[in-house]
């Protein structure tokens, strides 16, 4: 029957809703998911519908605030892995390639995969680059940048940020979902110290409300906090896409007061190498 294409036949080539999916599934929550992929809910919930369409079965189960990938969810989603990874292939097939080297700054608060995920796909694609990667408070890295120590760097603040937003992440409160403290009770903290406004935020916010508080539980890093954290021995600020689901957000009924949403940017030094960070401004856009 010419002109007619039967479901086998098919071409299915948007990437954009194949990195949706996987993004929900591995979030297994549409509002981290859509702070991931700096869009809003509704967006991606019409590109879930859409693909579930095209392909005319159900990719995941509803379950209370949460989303867990059904059967036929399972079955696609280490082809839609594979699948990506071959497109990106695809895209750089006929590029010239590049060489050189890169320094670039990472903040240490980002979820652990974040800088896994950015740096191998940048290294897949562009294997004759030398990457000199940096992790540590992104109050540090403009200073870097001006001095012509980075040529590209992650920055966050609550308030203004230098270069290129890229994405907005809202900070919360984070316990274990075993732990209990009442909204008098003094607070035992998990804070990240590496000497910057970041460690000195709870114990402003909690010194602004009037609440006790002892700092508990001291780190270098996010991982570390958050096993703090998961095993109830302390409370600590995490961006909410970072809260684990054996862990609950704690708000102004549980006495603790709100936080500011913090803006992360992409700084480029003037002298960088351009098609260099402009390739790895893309890995990290993609990787959150």
């Amino acid at each position: 029957m010419d002109g007619i294409m039967q479901k086998s036949e098919r071409a299915f080539t948007d990437g954009n809703l194949l990195k949706t999916f996987i993004e929900i599934a591995d979030c297994g929550n549409l509002t981290h998911a859509a702070a991931r992929l700096n869009r809003s809910q509704s967006a991606i919930s019409v590109q879930v519908r859409r693909l579930e369409e095209e392909l005319e079965t159900t990719l995941f189960v509803r379950e209370g605030k949460g989303m867990s990938l059904s059967p036929s969810g399972e079955k696609l989603l280490p082809v839609a892995r594979r699948s990506l990874f071959e497109l990106s292939k695809v895209q750089s097939l006929f590029a010239t390639p590049l060489n050189g080297r890169i320094r670039v700054g990472i903040p240490d608060d980002f979820d652990e995969g974040v800088l896994e995920k950015a740096l191998t796909e940048f290294s897949l694609s562009n294997p004759g680059v030398d990457v000199i990667a940096t992790s540590g408070c992104t109050a540090r890295f403009p200073q870097a940048i001006q001095k012509g120590e980075l040529d590209i760097a992650v920055c966050s603040a609550a308030s203004v940020v230098p270069g290129e937003v890229f994405r907005e992440q809202q900070a919360v409160w984070a316990a274990s979902k075993a732990m209990h403290i009442g909204p008098n009770d003094p607070v035992p903290l998990a804070i990240i110290n590496h000497g910057c406004w970041m460690g000195e935020l709870p114990k402003v916010k909690l010194d602004e409300l009037g609440r006790d508080y002892s700092v508990a539980f001291e780190c270098s890093g996010i991982m570390s906090q958050k096993a703090a954290i998961r095993a109830g021995f302390a409370v600590g600020i995490l961006y909410e896409n970072n809260v684990e689901p054996g862990m609950k957000i704690l708000t102004q009924k549980d006495g603790f007061p709100p936080l500011p949403k913090f803006k992360r940017s992409i700084v480029i030094a003037t002298n960088a190498p351009q098609d260099l960070v402009q390739a790895m401004s893309r890995a990290i856009k993609q990787a959150v």
